[in-house]
């Protein structure tokens, strides 16, 4: 038989690796494995080449993609799997594209990121996921801040294999790195939760089929995020997306009066020009790595539009974001050269039609404020569902790492005693959904049982990490590993009636976002006595949605040896100095940096 190449690493086949690959093609052909697909098409169409003034100008990416598709490469993958060969750079791009990244000079392998639409998994997906990650890997898993699961330590000659496995059970790893449309994030409770506005679920899944086919989409300028939050009790944190969609109600000045001011929510509008009912706001340009939160576009569209309109947007972010510079790619810096206006503008001529604008004096401050959060982390504990005599579970994974027992253990329980149903949540954590009231202590006890939890203190619940130094060669710490050490630290010394979120991120991508972290820790490398010693660059008073603020740097270079002690005095002179239900982001943004400093250098025990 023909094989779909005949080189590897531009190296002609020897006869033993013909005769190998002969076979092994022979065997996939027989289970009814066709290789069609393994043939790359042309590269870009010549319109879209020609679109850029001076093909000189583009990126390296750029080049790479304009010589082959990252869609296309599959055959170079196969490939380098069958010699059990480390990509060249340009094929580690290309590799993105499936899911797959190479993780020189950490560990000679790849991790694998999946694509997980609203972070929705059931029981036998979980199984098939932990037999692949056992058989194919170290086991190694981590829940990522996208609601989405990654795995570490896939061997080049595994990763075609892993491909097919995962996509057998209905998932996929398509577009999950580089120029792409990341994991689609929602509201982990739609569909659950009493307090939704709309349910954001069904439209995450939507827009996620429309992105998977849709090959236009696979060729972004940079990457790009998308969140929905539907006004449930667990934040999406939208506005840190490039394209935040936020359920509102509209109200009439008549049905406000009928329902009484209580019905009336922070974010809803009163109006009597735009019809009553519910709608979603947009929130463009959030890149939390860039100091910057997503601004509101100032337009209401029907959760029937909004999958059209987000499309026409990503077009207009296809057509005009710069393929000159990775550095300023994102949507955020198109949104800094134009107006929001003109982006609006743009978005219409692609949908054809005009966009609802927002009535100017309709966001009359009816309600009360929602300074006071619904609980101290909502995405734990026990909650009632909107079906009578249902709850979910919000379980505590720390800092995401999760094994491959404990994905069978989750798979059981869901089978068990709810619907066969996980989602994942943005916090890095889970809920288990629709358990009956009668097996709710059963399934309280069995998590703990198996190493997880349902409860958390109000500092434990607040933690976030990156992949840290052990297996991202950006990182400079070992964020995951110092979390833990200050989760034990912190919540032994410390008591608090607030909740704190603490986020640590290894790098200045800030994957863990600890810009907007009560507390903000980035990783950092310093000397001291000749030796390199890790260490952290402090921040407060980061917040999101209705606390929205991009965190301070107090302190520079606080080596690990020195964090616990010092967090431990800031969370303690929080506690001593406060005024009368006073978060900790509230209380640290009433401070000047200096008299920070000098609060958080003195001993909390002063009177």
């Amino acid at each position: 038989m023909s094989l779909p190449f005949q080189q590897v690493s531009g190296q002609p086949l020897d006869a033993e690796q013909t005769a190998y690959l002969e076979g092994l093609f022979a065997g996939l052909r027989n289970r009814g494995l066709g290789f069609g697909d393994l043939v790359p098409s042309s590269p870009l169409p010549v319109a879209a080449v020609a679109a850029a003034s001076d093909l000189s100008e583009l990126t390296d990416q750029e080049r790479i993609k304009r010589e082959l598709h990252p869609l296309d490469a599959y055959s170079l993958l196969l490939q380098h799997a069958a010699s059990d060969q480390a990509p060249d750079p340009d094929n580690a791009f290309r590799f993105k594209w499936q899911g797959l990244f190479y993780m020189s000079p950490m560990n000679e392998g790849y991790m694998a990121r999946l694509r997980i639409p609203g972070g929705q998994l059931t029981s036998a997906q979980l199984r098939e996921i932990a037999a692949v990650t056992d058989s194919l890997t170290t086991g190694y898993l981590q829940i990522t801040t996208r609601a989405n699961l990654q795995v570490r330590h896939l061997r080049f000659r595994d990763a075609p294999e892993f491909l097919r496995r995962i996509q057998a059970v209905g998932l996929h790893t398509r577009g999950a790195g580089a120029d792409n449309i990341r994991n689609l994030t929602c509201d982990p409770t739609s569909g659950l939760d009493p307090s939704e506005r709309l349910e954001t679920l069904p439209l995450t899944l939507q827009l996620g089929q429309l992105i998977l086919n849709h090959r236009e989409f696979y060729d972004l300028p940079r990457k790009f995020n998308i969140a929905f939050h539907g006004g449930g009790s667990i934040p999406t944190v939208e506005d840190t997306n490039d394209i935040g969609w936020k359920a509102v109600r509209v109200w009439s000045p008549a049905e406000l009066q009928a329902e009484g001011v209580s019905g009336f929510r922070p974010g809803d509008l009163l109006t009597d020009v735009v019809p009553a009912g519910l709608y979603f706001r947009c929130l463009l340009g959030g890149a939390t790595g860039h100091k910057s939160f997503a601004r509101d576009l100032g337009v209401l569209v029907t959760p029937s539009e909004v999958i059209p309109v987000t499309a026409a947007m990503l077009r207009v972010y296809l057509a005009h974001g710069d393929r000159t510079d990775r550095k300023r790619a994102r949507l955020k810096h198109l949104l800094e050269h134009w107006t929001l206006d003109r982006f609006r503008t743009e978005t219409e001529t692609r949908l054809g039609r005009a966009l609802m604008g927002i009535p100017p004096g309709s966001e009359a401050a009816v309600a009360a404020s929602d300074s006071a959060p619904a609980s101290q982390h909502p995405h734990l504990g026990v909650h009632q569902q909107r079906q009578a005599g249902r709850y979910w579970v919000g379980v505590a994974v720390p800092v995401g790492q999760i094994t491959s027992r404990q994905l069978r253990r989750l798979a059981e329980l869901a089978e068990l005693y709810g619907s066969g149903e996980v989602r994942l949540t943005v916090w890095q954590n889970l809920i288990v959904p629709n358990i009956p009231e009668a097996y709710v202590e059963t399934v309280k006890k069995a998590l703990v049982k198996m190493g997880l939890d349902w409860r958390s203190s109000a500092l434990r619940g607040g933690f976030i990490a990156c992949t840290g130094n052990r297996h991202c060669r950006f990182a400079a710490s070992d964020t995951k590993g110092h979390a833990l050490q200050l989760i034990e630290w912190l919540d032994s010394r410390v008591s608090l009636d607030q909740p704190v979120n603490i986020h640590l991120t290894g790098c200045p991508n800030s994957c863990a976002q600890h810009y907007m972290g009560d507390i903000g820790l980035l990783g950092t490398q310093l000397k001291r006595g000749g030796q390199a010693q890790e260490a952290y660059h402090v921040f407060v008073g980061g917040g999101f949605g209705s606390r929205q603020a991009i965190g301070r740097a107090v302190f520079q270079g606080v080596i690990v040896e020195e964090l616990g002690p010092l967090l431990e005095r800031m969370l303690k002179v929080y506690l001593r100095d406060r005024q009368p239900g006073e978060t900790f982001q509230g209380f640290t943004s009433r401070h000047d940096l200096g008299r920070l400093q000098e609060l958080f250098s003195e001993s909390p025990n002063r009177p």
